[in-house]
C-alpha cells in the first residue's frame, strides 16, 4: 500500500510546493505593476518647513486620494512618484472632501503620462485573505508590507472597516491596501490606541461617495470649519471620538461618546444612528429602535437609518416591522444592496421563498458577493 501511494503523495507535495512558489513570485510582480500608482505626500507650513508626510495613490489623471488629516492645516503640499528615482509635483488644491471618512481628493499638476490610476475593487476581501500595502512609513518611501485580513467591521454612515495584520506606521496614512489581483480594496488610516497602532483601512466602496467641493485651496480648506458654535464644536469632538472607537470595535466606549454628542447637539441625525447601532451591539434593541426613530424624525429620507432600524426589528423577531423598514430603505435608495439582502433574509425567515427569490434577482445585479450569500442561505 505504501509503495502504491508514494507516487501520488509525491505529486501532491510537488503541486503544493509549486503553488507556494507561484504565490511568492506573484507578489513581486504585482508590486512592480502597481507601485507607479502610489505616491508620497508631504505638507508644508507658511514658512516652507515640512509638517507631516503621508501616502496617496492616483485614482484618475492628476487626481490623488489620501487621508484628509494628512493635508489638513497645511499651507501647501507636493507629491512624489515612486517609479525610478521619483519626481515631485505640486498639489494645486483639493477637489473633494469627506470629513467623516477622513478622505481628500487632491488635484496634482502632473503630466498625464505620469498619472497611473489604480484599479479599484468595491468587493470586500475575505477574512484570512492575503493583502499588501505600499506607502511611506516614517518617510521610508515606497515601503512594502503584507499580511492578511483579520476582521471586517461595519460603521454606520461610514462603511466597512478592514482590519489587517499588515504592519502600519505613521506615514502609511493614505496608503492603498491591495488584494492579490493588484486591486485597491481600501485606504489605510492610522488609528492609535494605548500608544499602539491598530492596522485599519476604510473599504474602497466609500471612494465614490466623497463630495466634490470644486477646487479648494489649502487656505479655503482650513477655513471650512472655522469658528463653529461652542456646543456644536464640543458635540463634533464627541462624535469623532465615537467614530474612532467604532473603527477599533470598542462599542461601549463609542456609545459613551455618541450619547455625549447627542446631549450636546440633539439635532444631529447621524449621531442618533450611531447610538442605535451601539445599542444593538449591546443587545438593547428597544433602546436602539427609539434612537433610530429619533434619527428618522430629523432625517426622514435616510435609507441607512431605515436599514438599521430593520436590523433592530429583525433581531427581535419582529419580521413584518423589519420588512417595512427595509422596504423604505430600498425605496429611498434603489441601489442599496445590503437592504435587498436584508429583505431576502427576512422573507426567508417568514418562509416566503418566492419573495426571497425576487430580492435575490435584484441583488444579483448590484452585489455578486451578497447575492451568493443570500442564495446560500436560501438553500439551507
Amino acid at each position: 500500500m505504501l509503495k502504491r501511494n508514494f507516487p501520488q503523495l509525491l505529486l501532491v507535495v510537488l503541486f503544493v510546493g509549486a503553488v507556494r512558489v507561484t504565490a511568492q513570485e506573484a507578489l513581486p510582480d504585482l508590486i512592480r505593476q502597481v507601485k507607479p500608482s502610489v505616491v508620497s505626500v508631504t505638507t508644508y507650513d507658511a514658512k516652507g518647513e515640512s509638517l507631516i508626510s503621508g501616502s496617496g495613490f492616483f485614482v484618475g489623471p492628476g487626481q490623488v486620494m489620501t487621508n484628509l488629516h494628512v493635508v489638513r492645516g497645511a499651507q501647501r503640499a507636493d507629491i512624489k512618484t515612486l517609479e525610478g528615482k521619483g519626481r515631485s509635483y505640486p498639489v494645486i488644491g483639493v477637489l473633494a472632501v469627506d470629513e467623516e471618512a477622513d478622505l481628500a481628493l487632491l488635484s496634482i499638476n502632473v503630466p498625464a503620462e505620469r498619472s497611473r490610476p489604480v484599479t479599484t475593487s468595491t468587493s470586500l476581501p475575505e477574512e484570512g485573505e492575503k493583502v499588501f500595502v505600499i506607502g511611506n512609513p516614517l518617510r521610508l518611501e515606497g515601503s512594502v508590507s503584507d499580511g492578511i485580513v483579520s476582521a471586517i467591521r461595519d460603521v454606520p454612515n461610514l462603511g466597512k472597516i478592514i482590519q489587517v495584520t499588515v504592519p502600519i506606521s505613521h506615514g502609511n496614512s493614505g496608503s492603498p491596501l491591495f488584494n492579490m489581483k493588484g486591486q485597491v480594496v481600501g485606504i489605510v488610516t492610522v488609528k492609535v490606541t494605548n500608544g499602539q497602532n491598530i492596522n485599519l483601512a476604510l473599504a474602497s466602496a466609500r471612494f465614490a461617495e466623497v463630495p466634490a467641493v470644486g477646487l479648494l485651496s489649502f487656505a479655503d480648506l482650513a477655513g471650512r470649519n472655522r469658528a463653529p458654535q461652542r456646543s456644536e464644536a464640543i458635540a463634533d469632538l464627541w462624535y469623532r471620538n465615537g467614530l474612532d472607537s467604532l473603527w477599533l470595535g470598542n462599542y461601549d466606549s463609542a456609545l459613551t461618546f455618541f450619547e455625549n454628542a447627542v446631549n450636546r447637539n440633539p439635532r444631529r441625525a447621524e449621531a442618533w444612528v450611531e447610538v442605535g447601532f451601539c445599542k444593538v451591539k449591546q443587545g438593547k434593541h428597544e433602546e436602539a429602535i427609539r434612537a433610530y426613530r429619533r434619527a428618522l424624525q430629523l432625517r426622514p429620507n435616510s435609507a441607512d437609518a431605515y436599514n438599521r432600524l430593520g436590523d433592530a426589528y429583525f433581531d427581535l423577531g419582529r419580521f413584518y416591522d423589519a420588512l417595512e423598514s427595509y422596504q423604505q430603505a430600498v425605496r429611498l435608495h434603489p441601489n442599496m444592496a445590503e437592504a435587498y439582502y436584508n429583505l431576502g433574509m427576512t422573507y426567508v425567515e417568514l418562509g416566503d421563498r418566492t419573495s426571497a427569490m425576487a430580492q435575490s434577482r435584484k441583488l444579483e445585479l448590484l452585489d455578486a458577493d451578497l447575492y451568493k450569500k443570500l442564495k446560500s442561505e436560501m438553500q439551507r
